[in-house]
């Protein structure tokens, strides 16, 4: 006899949704419970989008965005400048920055950063991929837009490496204070790369 209240489809349900970010047991179990009670209104129509999704979406061969098309809406715009590609690790960094709508310039995907410890080198990371892109000449700047964590700067420094013999300019995001913070409130390491990175006033 099973220690579950629910059928098995249920436990499923729940046992895939605490699989995605930010979702523990007893999250996903809530979430579950409710799409269960909503599950004409709110479940049938994200079960068919997420069909809809598995058979339409794809990666960029050129970028590694997602899209339902190949190249990305990004990579065929015909207004994006071709010339700056902004390096980001993962498509949700792609999708913060096109939010905020900061520069009008192409992406380059990484799929991580490189971490020995966890087995991810170089080869498992589309490196080689963007130093293709800046072999074949039409770009000039290199923005390197990563996280600030260890990794983010190995993976930082290793791609500077790679493209230290290139005609290109490379450049990475400040790091410090962000707007509106508070200096009592950061950590060490913020108010250390904010002194370092001052500019004139």
């Amino acid at each position: 006899m099973s220690d579950s209240p629910t059928g098995h489809e249920i436990d499923r349900l729940i046992q895939l949704l605490a699989r995605l970010p930010g979702l523990g047991p007893r999250s996903a179990r809530r979430a579950a419970l409710h799409l269960v009670k909503k599950r004409e209104t709110l479940l049938a129509p994200l079960a068919n989008a997420m069909t809809e999704a598995v058979d339409a979406i794809d990666v960029c061969s050129i970028c590694g965005n997602i899209d339902t098309h190949d190249p990305c809406s990004l990579c065929s715009d015909p207004k994006r400048d071709k010339s700056t590609i902004i390096v980001v690790e993962d498509v949700s960094d792609l999708w913060a920055l096109q939010r905020a709508n900061v520069l009008n310039a192409s992406y380059h995907v990484l799929g991580g950063t490189l971490s020995p410890l966890d087995g991810i080198g170089p080869d498992d990371l589309a490196i080689a991929a963007l130093v293709d892109r800046v072999d074949r000449g039409e770009i000039r700047e290199v923005i390197i837009a990563v996280n600030a964590t260890v990794e983010g700067q190995t993976t930082a420094h290793y791609i500077t490496d790679q493209l230290e013999n290139q005609d290109v300019s490379i450049s990475r995001l400040a790091h410090g204070v962000p707007v509106g913070g508070e200096l009592d409130y950061l950590d060490e390491g913020t108010l250390s790369a904010a002194m370092r990175a001052r500019t004139q006033f």
